[in-house]
């Protein structure tokens, strides 16, 4: 497994890429958004660590260029705990956030889990049989392909997994606590509101009106649902 490591704090990508080899992972290393865009270009990366506040390019902008081109799993990191810092992450395209300083163990727990799913749902090389179909969405959970009124639809890894888990389980409600445990698939120690923002992205990528979901649906005060 392959890991791309960016943050402009020299020591702390040291103290990273030192634990990360010591589990088995190939790690690369880079300093600032330019360098790390051009790399996630040229290089296969299984995932990516990747520092928000960085010079040249910061962490946002590079997450939503990689998102142009590939669904690698990201981990983004921040030194700011701000709400609206931690969604924007989510919006850009990460897949997981932590805030600084963390603990090396954790990182590398969210690390082997975000490997570990994104193994599990590589597409097979054998024809796909297992396809879900509601009204104009349609996903094809062998393939990891997603489409829309026949046109396919570019998803996360995580937003694919949230709509594939949804569309498995038609009319039954969830809550954010509930999809976290369900879908992130270990301990999520992250806000919440994750879920919202996941969920707000489907409804604008597969929704034919997002703001009239008729398949990704609310249950105020519950959770959410797919819809029968």
């Amino acid at each position: 497994m392959k890991i791309l490591v960016v943050d402009d704090e020299k020591l702390l990508v040291k103290g990273i890429k030192f634990n990360l080899e010591n589990e088995g992972y190939s790690v690369d290393a880079c300093y600032d958004g330019e360098e790390a865009l051009n790399m996630a270009r040229s290089e296969n990366y299984d995932l990516i660590i990747l520092d928000l506040m960085m010079p040249r390019k910061d962490g946002l902008e590079v997450c939503q260029e990689i998102r142009g081109f590939s669904t690698v799993p990201i981990i983004m990191l921040t030194a700011r705990s701000e709400d609206a810092d931690l969604l924007m992450g989510f919006e850009s395209g990460a897949d997981d956030y932590m805030t600084k300083p963390f603990n090396i163990l954790e990182l590398k727990a969210r690390v082997r889990a975000l490997l570990r799913r994104a193994s599990i749902s590589a597409p097979p090389v054998r024809p796909s049989s297992a396809v879900l179909s509601r009204g104009h969405i349609t996903v094809d959970e062998e393939r990891r392909k997603v489409t829309k009124s026949g046109e396919v639809i570019e998803l996360t890894m995580k937003e694919f997994d949230l709509i594939l888990f949804l569309m498995k389980n038609p009319g039954r409600v969830y809550s954010r606590e509930n999809l976290l445990d369900l879908v992130w698939g270990y301990d999520y120690q992250g806000d919440t509101r994750t879920v919202d923002v996941h969920i707000r992205r489907l409804r604008e990528k597969l929704e034919l009106d997002s703001a009239k979901p008729r398949y990704i649906v609310t249950k105020w005060g519950v959770g959410y649902y797919f819809a029968e």
